[in-house]
C-alpha cells in the first residue's frame, strides 16, 4: 500500500520505471505485460470506471449495481472507503468530511469516480508517480504519446504469437452458438476473419476480448481468468437489438457476438470496434 511506503521505495519503483524506459528505447520487448490501467497512465491517459474491472472485478460489478438500485439512501453509504493495513480495516475518507455524507442518487455519480479514484490512483500514487518518473527519465513522455495504451503494450511486450487453431480448438460456445459451434454460420465468418488478419489485427482482437495480447506458454488452452483459475475463451451469441458490435467481457475472456446475417455485416462492425475497419474491409475473400 502506498500508505506504508518505506524510505528507499521510491529507489526500487524508479528503477523498475527506468528497466521499463530502457526497454522502450532500445526497442527491447519485456515478457512480464502490465494491466491494461497501466499502459494508459504511462500514457497519461485518462481512467475511466471500466478499467476497474481489469483490477478488481468484483468491485467494479458492485459499482455497476449501485447505478440499477433506485432507493440508493437505503444502504445508508457514505463517501468512505475502507481498506486493510496489516489486517486491522481503516476508513479512508473519498472527498474531506466523507464520513459525513450520505451517498444519494443525486450524488451517486461522484461517488462511483471517487471510488474509481482511490482504487485506480490514490492508493497507488506514491509508487505509481516514482514509476513513471522513472520511465520518463529514460524516454520523454512526449515520444510516447503517438501510441494508444493497446499499441504500447504491443511495443514493451512484442508481437505475440497466435495459433488460431489452438484458438479455436479451446473456445466455448454459449447461447445460440453452443449446438452449431464453429459450424454455425455466424461462428465460420468469425473464424475467417480471424484466420485471414495479419498478427497485429489478430493480437489487437485478443486485446479487446481478454486485455492482454498475451497468450499462455501452454496455448489457449492455459488461458486465465482474473482469478487466476484457466478461463477459456467463449463465444455468447447476442441479438443485434442488444448490440450490433461486438462486447468484451475481459475478465471472463468472454466475446459477444452479434448474430450478423451475412459476413459483409461482421466485418463492417467487427472492424469498427477495433478501430480498423478498412484493414478488416481489405481481408482476401470478405468482398
Amino acid at each position: 500500500s502506498s500508505y506504508l511506503a518505506q524510505d528507499r521505495d521510491d529507489e526500487y519503483f524508479r528503477f523498475f520505471g527506468r528497466i521499463i524506459g530502457k526497454a522502450l528505447f532500445e526497442s527491447q520487448t519485456i515478457k512480464a505485460h502490465l494491466t491494461q490501467p497501466y499502459y494508459k497512465h504511462i500514457l497519461g491517459w485518462p481512467i475511466s470506471i471500466e478499467d476497474i474491472e481489469h483490477v478488481n472485478p468484483e468491485y467494479f460489478g458492485n459499482m455497476r449495481r449501485l447505478q440499477e438500485i433506485d432507493d440508493i439512501e437505503s444502504l445508508y453509504l457514505d463517501f468512505t472507503t475502507t481498506i486493510e493495513v496489516f489486517g486491522e480495516k481503516q476508513i479512508v475518507p473519498l472527498k474531506p468530511n466523507g464520513e459525513e455524507i450520505d451517498v444519494t442518487k443525486r450524488n451517486l455519480q461522484e461517488y462511483i469516480q471517487l471510488s474509481m479514484k482511490h482504487i485506480m490512483i490514490d492508493r497507488i500514487r506514491y509508487q505509481l508517480s516514482q514509476t513513471l518518473n522513472g520511465i520518463y527519465e529514460v524516454i520523454p513522455e512526449i515520444w510516447l504519446s503517438i501510441f494508444d495504451y493497446r499499441e504500447l503494450e504491443l511495443l514493451m511486450c512484442g508481437l505475440p504469437m497466435i495459433d488460431v487453431v489452438s484458438w479455436k480448438e479451446n473456445t466455448i460456445y454459449l447461447g445460440n452458438y453452443e449446438k452449431k459451434g464453429e459450424k454455425h454460420k455466424v461462428v465460420r465468418w468469425f473464424w475467417e476473419v480471424i484466420e485471414a488478419a495479419s498478427p497485429i489485427q489478430r493480437a489487437r482482437f485478443l486485446q479487446f476480448c481478454t486485455g492482454s495480447s498475451r497468450v499462455p506458454i501452454q496455448g489457449f488452452g492455459g488461458l486465465q481468468g482474473y482469478d487466476g483459475n484457466v478461463r477459456l475463451f467463449s463465444i455468447q451469441s447476442i441479438d443485434k437489438k442488444d448490440s450490433v458490435f461486438p462486447r468484451a467481457h475481459t475478465c471472463f475472456n468472454r466475446v459477444d457476438l452479434p448474430e450478423y446475417s451475412s459476413r459483409q455485416e461482421l466485418v463492417q462492425f467487427m472492424g469498427q470496434t477495433l478501430n480498423i475497419h478498412e484493414d478488416f474491409m481489405n481481408f482476401k475473400g470478405m468482398e
